[in-house]
């Protein structure tokens, strides 16, 4: 584990303490590298609606996974999902990334858990050859997975793989004139994206309080 975390870093914050998590971090350092299309943080909330459609049209495709429709995909359907979108992880793999996206630990993927791991899936999948342009067979949400990268790799200055407050507060500013009201607002978002408190925001954290904010809950959204 030691060798995943670097010595230099000057943030206090908790580096990653799973491998998972150190591979979701070193893949976010890596697309980072290429900028982001992003401009403003005003350009991430006017593509909310088309975020919010594509991911409501994703509900036919958990419905598929969830072989049982009990409303949440267990860990086995979770191995066929995988083998049906020809995703190549191990089963431990496959058991890492179950947990991390289980945030209710019921042994069960809801429904906006499952967007949050095949946009993590999306994230830490290569394309299986150079020409390659499509990484999962979900070629209607790789679009939106894509956007949601540009969105975090925006909001991650230093290109850690992890957004801070400062960091928050430097991308609403850059949307704004500043002060007191922007600075609020940006310790407002962070504080809902910082799940764990502790001072950092992952990749992970970021994906959960989108489907937050767009008002997308978990198997019976309707109940909510």
């Amino acid at each position: 584990m030691g060798a995943a975390l670097r010595k230099n870093d000057s943030s206090s914050h908790k580096l990653p303490f799973s491998k998972l998590e150190a591979k979701m971090v070193e893949a976010m350092r890596h697309r980072a590298a290429r900028g982001s299309t992003m401009k403003s943080f005003n350009s991430i909330i006017m593509k909310f609606p088309k975020i919010d459609e594509s991911f409501r049209n994703c509900k036919a495709i958990f419905e598929q996974f969830d072989e049982d429709s009990n409303g949440a995909i267990d860990l086995e359907e979770l191995k066929h999902c995988f083998d049906k979108l020809q995703v190549d992880f191990t089963d431990e793999e496959i058991g890492e990334i179950f947990k991390a996206c289980d945030m209710d630990e019921n042994m069960g993927i809801k429904f906006n858990e499952f967007i949050v791991l095949i946009c993590l899936v999306y994230l830490l999948k290569e394309p299986t050859t150079v020409h390659a342009n499509s990484r999962l067979d979900l070629p209607e949400l790789e679009a939106t997975f894509q956007t949601l990268v540009d969105a975090f790799v925006f909001l991650d200055k230093n290109k850690d793989g992890h957004v801070s407050k400062s960091e928050m507060v430097t991308a609403l500013n850059e949307s704004s004139s500043g002060g007191r009201s922007s600075g609020r607002i940006a310790m407002r978002r962070f504080h809902e994206m910082d799940w764990d408190k502790n001072g950092m925001v992952t990749f992970k954290e970021f994906l959960f309080a989108f489907t937050r904010w767009l008002g997308i809950g978990g198997a019976d959204e309707d109940g909510e």
